[in-house]
């Protein structure tokens, strides 16, 4: 199976910017967007052979996620079943025959820390979440998780300690997550590859002097370590200040 993932920052101008073009090209099984910014009815697509499923949030023109797929899951979730975390249109949850899908915005703690607090708990609860996923079946977590684990992950790590997305206290929260039985899968493949970011700033020409950070992820159950084929990033498609994500996992479906 290959599964695609890609915050696309706005889905109505990335659409102008060749998002459908990739879509159809790369054929994946399922397709997820986070960051989609728009409310019902704002936009429509329609790609043959696949369900599509989405969560807005209640504030108009901020976050939302979406998921495309060509199997028709068993069932969907939308949100992690706590009032605190379920107005922003974060979470999708497709539920397989031998898996759950779930894709994921996760809220960045902004400047100065000002929603580092809120970032805690929802990490705690996200992480509640998906172990309780794992009770059942295993799971595989795509989307833009807003952290990059290591200095490895971004090209600034010395001057980016108190930024958002590299605090000690984020990077930690996802040391908890891999540590309770998840794995990274691009660094499974590639533990030691410098160089490979998921997301370069608007500002100060980042993309053009590669000036980015890795913050968009598949993160699968350990039980499923021996069905990895490949993880990769597709750092030569644009249209968004991300760009997409891809695993490749051997799974009956």
């Amino acid at each position: 199976m290959k599964m695609i993932s890609w915050n696309v920052n706005g889905l109505r101008a990335c659409v102008g910017k060749g998002f459908e073009d990739f879509f159809k090209k790369i054929d994946a099984d399922i397709f997820s967007i986070q960051e989609t910014k728009l409310q019902k009815g704002q936009i429509e697509l329609n790609f043959d052979g696949y369900q599509q499923y989405w969560n807005y949030a209640e504030k108009k023109g901020y976050s939302g996620v979406a998921v495309f797929t060509k199997k028709e899951p068993l069932n969907i979730f939308y949100g992690i079943g706590v009032d605190e975390h379920d107005h922003e249109g974060r979470v999708i949850t497709l539920e397989f025959d031998s898996f759950y899908h779930v894709t994921a915005y996760v809220p960045n703690s902004q400047s100065e820390g000002a929603r580092l607090a809120y970032r805690m708990r929802w990490e705690d609860d996200m992480l509640s979440y998906l172990k309780g996923l794992e009770l059942k079946k295993p799971v595989i977590l795509c989307g833009d998780l807003n952290v990059a684990h290591n200095e490895i992950d971004l090209k600034n790590p010395k001057t980016n300690h108190k930024s958002a997305g590299f605090t000690d206290e984020e990077r930690e929260k996802f040391s908890i997550l891999l540590n309770n039985g998840f794995i990274d899968t691009f660094r499974y493949f590639y533990p030691d590859t410098e160089g490979i970011y998921s997301w370069w700033s608007y500002r100060f020409k980042a993309r053009e002097k590669n000036a980015g950070w890795r913050i968009d992820y598949f993160i699968v159950s350990e039980i499923l370590k021996d069905k990895l084929n490949d993880a990769k990033i597709h750092t030569d498609i644009f249209g968004s200040d991300h760009c997409p994500v891809e695993l490749e996992i051997n799974l009956e479906e």
